[in-house]
């Protein structure tokens, strides 16, 4: 059983749907040890008390210097005997010392089909007005592993969404949770959790 650390920032939609699918039996082979926020308030650490799941907070702001915070999320992520970890609304930017410590155990979901619309600045609702701005016809989302460029870590799961006529960037935004993100970010993380998943040249493979 693989333990998974969630990293959170605001109100939890995601972890939410990682508790259920790991309730559901959807996720196997893995379960949810500790959620970890980067901001005190956010709603994500009353559902996982709700769920009697342990919580930390590690803010940015507490630490001078980048590298001190980057050097104490690591140490308290090996602390927590993290073997995934889910970025999972973590407005906060992960460093070289986390990313070199657990290599494609990290895994994020992004609302929108990498290459498009991602890199740096596409984050939130912003997504959603670019492709908007765009005239796409589908958009979607992807669960991909975490590297040092931004969004640029094998994507594992990639699922689309019509973009209807009318569309706001909040109406496309909730559509895409409920129909994309709430659906591949667990799948992803059964894979890692049964050892489904092979990298070769930055390429996720999922093996049967």
């Amino acid at each position: 059983m693989k333990n998974i650390v969630v990293l959170v920032s605001g109100g939890g939609t995601n972890l939410q749907a990682l508790i259920d699918a790991e309730k559901s039996g959807i996720i196997k082979n893995g379960k949810i040890t500790c959620v970890i926020s980067s901001n005190p308030d956010a709603y994500a650490l009353e559902r996982a008390a709700k769920n009697n799941i342990p919580t930390e907070v590690i803010r940015r702001r507490d630490y001078d210097e980048f590298i001190e915070y980057d050097k104490a999320l690591t140490a308290l992520l090996k602390s927590k005997n993290a073997d995934l970890i889910v970025l999972a609304g973590f407005m906060t930017i992960l460093g070289h010392e986390v990313i070199s410590a657990f290599p494609n155990r990290i895994i994020n979901i992004h609302p929108a089909l990498i290459p498009s619309f991602c890199g740096e600045g596409f984050y939130g609702l912003r997504v959603h007005e670019a492709a908007l701005n765009k005239g796409v016809k589908l958009s979607g989302a992807t669960a991909h592993f975490v590297n040092e460029v931004c969004d640029g870590g094998p994507i594992i799961i990639q699922k689309s969404v019509e973009v209807k006529s009318g569309d706001t960037p909040e109406v496309l935004q909730k559509r895409i949770m409920e129909q994309a993100e709430w659906k591949i970010l667990p799948q992803a993380v059964s894979l890692f959790c049964q050892d489904k998943i092979k990298v070769v040249n930055n390429v996720a493979i999922i093996c049967d």
